[in-house]
């Protein structure tokens, strides 16, 4: 049987404390394969988009579970076991401190969005819909806030709507509230488009989505790592990001929901762990929140996100922000002044994210010139292909920043773009 552990342990050595000085060059160091050397040259690693790379602190803290703590969580009497069960559950604590949700019964473990997007999907859309129901999304989102819902209309007859975008990337707001009609039962949104960076207004749009009495699921795995988030602030009902996009382990995520609607949502994975009482004829399942988490979970991932967690906020979110805005006015001046070279996504509002075009060359041989510079970026669809067909473009290049991320990064950038004229040209 589980229960609440309300227990601490040493948290790993962050780096600073929020009232000091913002050093990249010091945050730097703390990333040992930012030491690596890329065809020759130091590495610029601007694929933060796609994953961010692990401080030392996070990597000490998953190796010292591994030598010191390692059991199975949840189901052992002895102290390995409740050693591992208080670090596993001392994470979700600091999940449910950093997002600011109610209460820890409220934090769910999962993969990562994916997986999270996809049990609300099942668990708590599904029983609902109904045929000519809708379910709205917008024209920004990742395939996982696609897919999902496309299988879920699939099996209920339900119909996926669809908030188009202007030329720069923004929500257009009045066909959102056009949008929003007495058949919608469920508004699932980016809060950081991964392929633009434009910054949603979800809490405009959760506080319009709710007066028609429509739930509202965030995917925040591109938001968490450079904005501060309140899920109750926000009045998120549901709140999804992964663990390895907020310089933690790969194959961890959270879904936070509110207790109220998570109480109503039945399963959509059995097994262990997940139960209070089987017989063959019936199955009791347990409370919140390990009714969602069957089998055996990522235990020394998920005490490696929750050091992640203990990582940033060392640093502190605002200072985050303010030196990755800086880098992206930084990088969006130098890359406007390159011949040939077109930007995508232009909002007002966005994180430190550069999609661009070059009329030179394709974006796959803009990447692979790069990467002889030692310079890693993104170049495709970033999974977002019905952006792409809107903004009339097959692929983008794409540079992301992450708080270690300096200059001379971007000056790198730029000398490959430089370097991509020369030759295509």
């Amino acid at each position: 049987m589980n229960k609440s552990i309300p227990l601490t342990t040493a948290s790993p050595p962050g780096p600073r404390d929020n009232n000091s000085r913002f050093d990249v060059n010091d945050l730097r160091s703390q990333f040992p394969i930012l030491e690596r050397r890329i065809q020759g040259h130091p590495l610029a690693y601007l694929d933060n988009a796609a994953t961010s790379q692990k401080p030392r602190a996070v990597i000490d803290c998953i190796q010292r579970y591994y030598l010191h703590t390692n059991a199975n969580v949840h189901r052992g009497v002895y102290q390995l076991s409740e050693e591992a069960t208080r670090a596993y559950e001392t994470s979700r604590d600091k999940v449910q401190q950093f997002i600011n949700a109610r209460e820890r019964a409220e934090i769910i473990f999962v993969k990562g969005t994916t997986e999270a997007i996809n049990l609300v999907a099942h668990s708590y859309a599904k029983p609902l819909l109904r045929p000519g129901d809708e379910i709205l999304i917008s024209t920004m989102e990742h395939h996982s806030n696609i897919v999902p819902w496309q299988i879920i209309c699939n099996q209920t007859g339900a119909q996926l709507r669809v908030i188009p975008i202007s030329d720069v990337g923004e929500i257009d707001m009045q066909a959102f509230g056009a949008l929003l009609s007495p058949t919608c039962r469920m508004l699932s949104l980016t809060h950081v488009s991964n392929t633009l960076g434009t910054i949603t207004p979800i809490k405009q749009m959760i506080s319009r989505a709710h007066q028609h009495g429509i739930p509202v699921l965030i995917d925040g795995a591109q938001a968490v790592p450079h904005l501060t988030v309140d899920v109750q602030a926000l009045d998120a009902d549901f709140y999804a990001f992964s663990g390895h996009k907020v310089y933690g382990p790969t194959g961890t995520g959270v879904l936070y929901g509110k207790r109220e609607i998570l109480e109503q949502m039945q399963p959509y994975q059995g097994g262990g762990d997940m139960i209070s009482q089987v017989t063959f004829e019936h199955t009791e399942y347990n409370e919140l929140p390990y009714r969602f988490e069957a089998g055996t979970p990522n235990i020394a991932g998920v005490v490696g996100l929750g050091c992640a967690l203990d990582y940033i906020q060392a640093i502190g979110l605002a200072q985050i922000g303010r030196h990755e805005q800086a880098l992206l006015a930084y990088a969006s001046e130098a890359l406007s002044a390159i011949e040939g070279l077109r930007l995508i996504g232009t909002a007002s509002d966005k994180a430190g994210i550069l999609s661009f075009v070059m009329d030179a060359a394709h974006a796959h041989d803009i990447s692979t010139v790069l990467d002889q510079a030692g310079v890693a970026i993104r170049a495709g669809h970033h999974c977002t292909m019905p952006l792409m067909s809107r903004l009339g473009v097959a692929a983008t290049a794409r540079a992301s920043l992450a708080l270690y991320n300096n200059q001379a990064d971007i000056d790198a950038l730029v000398a490959g773009l430089h370097e991509v004229n020369r030759i295509f040209k």
